[in-house]
């Protein structure tokens, strides 16, 4: 039997409810637990997608003609609070990607591969909290982190796993809530990124929010969005002259993408199940893809 709980107790919880779905985004937010609080939850995700940008032209195939390509991904997610505004974030998923019609990877030379992404730490901190006579609030915060390529995957080719690149990322958050529970989230990163085979493009990553949550559900929709700062069009001679499929990981890949997440309560302030969707809206060396999640989430004291 569901529990209805204080929504400010629960509110923190919500945080994961979005683990990514279509590829990399803004990975903090702005709630932050309480001090000893952990959180751990998991998901699961599937998305799929058989158009894809070649430069910014949206093309009926993927790269090499190789039709219908679907990724599934078990996430794992902790975070811990050392204190009420000082947190600390901790993601590692599991992938699996195919080519549903069997055609190999031009650089693999297989048709499915599988096994341990990228692992990303965070370390969080809330630099302003200031609330207002009407019962709103205004918090803004900042967060840096590191992601590291712990899977020894193959970093070329279609059906990579990741670009296999050590990013350093800092980013600034701003949340403004309202005294009904609706809120909205501004974020802005910086993501340098390091491979000692590739060139792998730095970039720019945003993402804007609109959430609103009560007793009963925890709602929001977001979009995000990633600029590269440099790199090559897939299908371009630049791109050509580098290797073709075995050089993917210089491209320019820029998407905005829309997230659409909920997270309901099940047992008292401990339990809970999200769920999610996402597809990408434009893009520029990305795939056009949808996706959805499901996830369950456990907090302790």
């Amino acid at each position: 039997m569901t529990t209805i709980i204080n929504p400010k107790k629960m509110i923190w919880l919500l945080c994961f409810v979005s683990i990514s779905t279509l590829s990399a985004q803004t990975i903090v937010n702005g709630f932050f637990p309480k001090q000893n609080e952990f959180t751990f939850a998991s998901s699961f995700s599937y998305k799929s997608f058989d158009r894809f940008y070649r430069g910014e032209s949206l093309t009926e195939s993927n790269p090499m003609n190789m039709g219908k390509i679907s990724s599934s991904v078990i996430s794992v997610y902790g975070e811990y609070g050392f204190l009420d505004w000082l947190s600390t974030t901790v993601t590692i998923p599991y992938v699996s990607i195919k080519n549903e019609e069997g055609v190999a990877d031009p650089v693999s030379g297989v048709n499915e591969v599988e096994g341990v992404q990228d692992l990303n730490l965070f370390l969080k901190a809330k630099l302003l909290d200031k609330k207002f006579n009407n019962a709103s609030k205004l918090s803004i915060g900042g967060a840096t982190g590191i992601t590291l390529p712990v899977g020894g995957y193959e970093e070329a080719g279609i059906l990579s796993l990741g670009s296999g690149a050590t990013a350093y990322d800092g980013c600034g958050f701003i949340q403004f809530n309202t005294s009904s529970n609706l809120f909205i989230e501004l974020q802005a990163a910086y993501s340098l990124r390091t491979n000692a085979d590739f060139e792998i493009p730095n970039a720019m990553v945003y993402s804007a929010k609109l959430g609103y949550y009560n007793k009963w559900f925890y709602a929001h929709a977001k979009v995000g969005v990633q600029n590269s700062l440099s790199g090559f069009d897939i299908g371009s001679q630049e791109f050509m002259d580098a290797g073709g499929a075995a050089a993917l990981p210089e491209t320019e890949v820029d998407y905005a993408n829309l997230y659409l997440d909920l997270y309901i309560p099940v047992y008292k302030n401990t339990f809970g199940i999200s769920s999610g969707y996402a597809v990408t809206m434009d893009g520029k060396n990305y795939d056009k893809a949808s996706s959805i999640s499901l996830g369950l989430v456990y907090k302790a004291n």
